[in-house]
């Protein structure tokens, strides 16, 4: 993994990336997945629309939303186990989002500090980004431990603990959460981060304005705007 540190003379941002919906271009793997856990119950199939407008965590509020109630504990375990199989099957197929390889590689080369937190499992994540060949530009890539029905802002807790283990230089207020959903942002205020919003993944434009941060279109819009905010 790459030193992340550039010695400017100027403010720079420790950039933490999301990955499904952020950094990986999944869209089509979760709606697939998401349907096929819910065939197992019998709910009707949404699109990818629908799903985008109505995504929230933790997970079984967004299936209240769809389902006019929350799920049992018992259908809440079938709808998990399913679509984290339906997806996994799929992931492998997926490939990066438009200029993500190039911004990563960029600012290795360039000694500019990343890392990674995903709610995906961390034994699923860490093959995953070193398929794709990327694991040497974060200082530090961690998937969920646990439970899957939580929010993110608690391994976000870990992970800055563990980035200042390494690096005490890299304090909350030069951290900046990109990511493609609003738990994002509250992750990074947890730990007194900034956040940016990507609208190519799993949330709305409408559902990520609500967040109160800033949101993009682009990863490369993510980055410019990220360096600005602790400039």
């Amino acid at each position: 993994m790459g030193n992340g540190r550039q010695d400017t003379g100027k403010r720079q941002a420790h950039l933490v990336w999301d990955w499904n919906g952020t950094l990986l271009d999944d869209n089509v793997a979760v709606i697939e997945a998401t349907n096929a856990a819910f065939a197992e119950l019998g709910l009707e199939p949404i699109t990818l629309e629908r799903y985008r407008d109505l995504y929230c965590v933790p997970i079984p509020r967004f299936y209240q939303r769809l389902m006019g109630r929350l799920p049992t504990d018992a259908e809440w375990l079938v709808m998990d186990a399913a679509f984290h199989r339906q997806y996994w099957s799929r992931a492998n197929s997926c490939g990066l989002t438009v200029g993500a390889a190039e911004l990563l590689a960029a600012r290795w080369a360039a000694g500019l500090s990343q890392s990674l937190l995903s709610m995906a499992p961390h034994e699923h994540l860490v093959p995953i980004v070193r398929r794709h060949g990327i694991t040497e530009q974060f200082v530090r890539v961690d998937g969920r431990t646990g439970p899957s029905h939580g929010s993110k802002a608690e391994h976000m807790v870990r992970h800055l603990t563990a980035l200042r283990t390494a690096d005490p230089e890299i304090s909350g207020d030069r951290i900046v959460v990109i990511g493609d959903a609003v738990d994002d942002a509250v992750a990074a205020a947890a730990v007194g981060a900034q956040a940016v919003l990507f609208t190519g993944g799993s949330h709305s434009r409408t559902s990520l304005a609500a967040a109160g941060v800033p949101v993009v279109d682009t990863l490369a819009e993510a980055v410019a705007v990220a360096e600005d905010l602790v400039a």
